[in-house]
């Protein structure tokens, strides 16, 4: 943690610790009285308002764990606590008008906030200089968090199905940070932010930092007008068709070392302002539109990763527009609107693993990486070194041991088979420090590579076998080695029957259908499954329970040839069933069917999976 925001937390703490000094401790209970003092906890309070109502500036209130059914209107100077974000429930249950109001020099902490699950519902709203909100939770506001005219540090607050805005910071210089936030996939509302900030100046400048956003549609970060906010550090993923990361409105922005991730989304960054600077931010996923959408004029990008699959820069208007040394990488188009200049690069930024299917994500760069040192010579790493391009270069970004890790496994194995010759083809690694390959053969499925199965070294992405005519069946599997000799995982693997080849006499291209553990297995809460089409054909792919009844249909459309990943949730609400929130630990059973175009099957397998509570 930063000294600065590392003081500002201790200011905090010792701003209510002298207020345990100097004022009074009370205590609230759902079985207490209407008999003040409430001095302990055999007198305390039976309502939380009830103990305010007598409190002065300096007192502490102790909260029970319990249901309290009632609008919470603090006082100065009070700090309120209570037993836990999940077993201290302020439950209010009335539209337009805040659940609890916080004023000059609170603190409050410890509280699950319950609204109506309706539009125009509000959890909290501030209204003065300095305090504390910390570890609260708040669920189905409209409204989550407002502050008006107050600076105030909100710091590791959990906001679920929010309907319109999780934090709203107006006329203010306060700190949000550590904050996670989901907003409702089926709001109604006209407009939907984790965060919006927004002042009637740029004297205002409020940090934002550190916080984990997920949103289905509308923003992730919206900065409106006025205010200049410092925005770094920060997660966003975004999970529906109109999502986007952050929205850059008016002007003054300084936004470094963000990532934004689209399961599926929009645009990953879209300004529309004046005189915003952004480095070292990744930007990655499935966008509709680009990665980044340059619309406005004076724009600075530096050091950044820009990789949205089917489109990533896009410049409407060039007017003061600074891009250097970024990665723009692995997009259908990397650029539209404008032609980079060669301090632009486009290469495998080789980061731990950016790909969900083989684990936990992490984007810190690997030791050959390209990307290492080769950012703004003008901008200095945590280390002094010159700033890498990426995520964690930069003054805002953080030291670390680069790891040497081994390439990931080719992919795309294929064979072109006649009756003289197999020739195996595959795609190339795109790693910066890939050395050459490692083609092994077996005749049994499942095989284990070791020296003894390895039957090429190559520097190519092909290799050619003479075709044997006293063997009837091939398997083969395909590693990458890097120049220091680490060795990747084998590719999946191949089957070629030579048999089938030998009868026609025509070549004939091999791939195959599979269907792939599961991973992670045992899971919880979510795994992914895998599988491979040879041919494209009705596909169903289902999950059943060990006594044979269906629980999910996760797949039930037409798809063409190739590789697919579908996720299997428990508890993600599918509408075929509505009853997986419920799922026991155990063993289950998943199935695939493909059928032809003539509605013939031509694949069927099972594997089993665990699901552990």
């Amino acid at each position: 943690m930063k000294p600065k925001y590392f003081f500002s937390l201790i200011l905090s703490f010792l701003i209510f610790n002298c207020s345990l000094l100097i004022g009074t401790v009370r205590y609230v209970s759902t079985t207490g009285s209407s008999t003040p003092p409430y001095t302990s906890w055999e007198t305390a309070a039976d309502s939380i308002q009830k103990c305010i109502n007598i409190c002065s500036f300096g007192d502490t209130v102790y909260v029970a764990n319990g249901v309290y059914k009632e609008q919470v209107v603090m006082i100065p100077g009070l700090s309120l606590i209570g037993g836990g974000m999940d077993s201290c429930l302020i439950n209010f249950q009335t539209t337009g008008v805040p659940a609890v109001e916080v004023v000059e020099s609170c603190v409050l902490k410890g509280f699950k906030i319950v609204v109506p699950n309706t539009l125009n519902t509000w959890g909290i709203r501030t209204n003065g200089n300095s305090g504390l909100i910390t570890l609260n939770k708040i669920v189905n506001a409209s409204l989550g968090i407002y502050v008006d005219d107050s600076n105030i540090t909100i710091y590791k607050n959990i906001l679920e199905n929010i309907k319109t805005y999780g934090i709203w910071i107006f006329n203010s210089n306060s700190v949000i940070r550590q904050n996670v936030i989901y907003t409702d996939p089926n709001s109604q509302s006209g407009s939907i932010a984790g965060i919006r900030l927004e002042a009637f100046n740029n004297s205002y400048s409020p940090t934002v930092d550190s916080n984990y956003i997920e949103v289905t549609k509308f923003y992730g970060i919206y900065k409106s007008f006025g205010t200049s906010p410092i925005i770094y550090n920060n997660t966003i993923k975004l999970k529906g068709l109109g999502a986007i990361g952050i929205l850059m409105g008016y002007d003054s922005i300084f936004c470094k070392n963000n990532l934004i991730l689209a399961e599926i989304g929009s645009r990953g960054i879209d300004h529309r302002g004046y005189s915003s600077e952004i480095a070292n931010t990744y930007v990655s996923g499935n966008f509709s539109d680009f990665g980044l959408h340059v619309g406005s004029t004076n724009f600075v990008e530096n050091n950044s990763i820009i990789n949205g699959k089917l489109k990533g820069v896009e410049v409407w208007n060039t007017s003061g527009l600074v891009f250097h040394y970024n990665n723009v990488w692995n997009n259908a188009v990397n650029y539209s609107g404008f032609i980079p200049d060669s301090t632009n690069i486009s290469v495998d930024p080789m980061v731990v693993n950016d790909d969900v299917t083989r684990g936990e994500l992490d984007f810190h760069l690997q030791k050959y990486s390209p990307l290492i040192d080769a950012g703004d010579p003008n901008i200095l790493d945590k280390d002094g070194s010159r700033s890498d391009i990426g995520l964690y270069g930069g003054l805002y970004g953080e030291s670390y041991k680069y790891l040497d890790l081994a390439p990931r496994a080719p992919i795309n194995l294929t064979a072109l088979a006649d009756t003289n010759y197999i020739t195996l083809n595959w795609n190339k690694n795109t790693e910066a420090d890939t050395a050459y390959y490692k083609v092994y053969r077996d005749t049994v499925s499942g095989f284990q590579i070791d020296s003894t199965k390895l039957i090429s070294s190559t520097t190519d992405t092909f290799f050619i076998q003479v075709n044997p005519h006293n063997v009837t069946r091939f398997v083969y599997k395909v590693t990458c080695v890097d120049k220091q000799g680490n060795e990747s995982k084998p590719s999946e693997e191949l089957i070629v029957n030579i048999t089938s080849v030998s009868m026609n006499g025509y070549p004939m291209t091999i791939s195959d259908y599979i269907l792939y553990q599961n991973y992670p297995n045992p899971f919880n809460p979510s795994t992914r499954i895998g599988y491979k089409l040879k041919e494209g054909g009705y596909v169903k792919l289902m999950v059943y329970d060990i006594k044979g009844e269906l629980v999910s249909v996760l797949v039930n459309k037409e798809q063409n040839a190739g590789y697919y990943e579908v996720e299997f949730n428990v508890g993600n609400g599918l509408p075929s069933v509505p009853d997986i929130p419920g799922l026991a630990s155990g063993v289950y059973i998943y199935q695939i069917i493909v059928k032809s175009e003539n509605n013939i099957p031509v694949f069927s397998d099972i594997k089993k999976m665990l699901y552990l509570k």
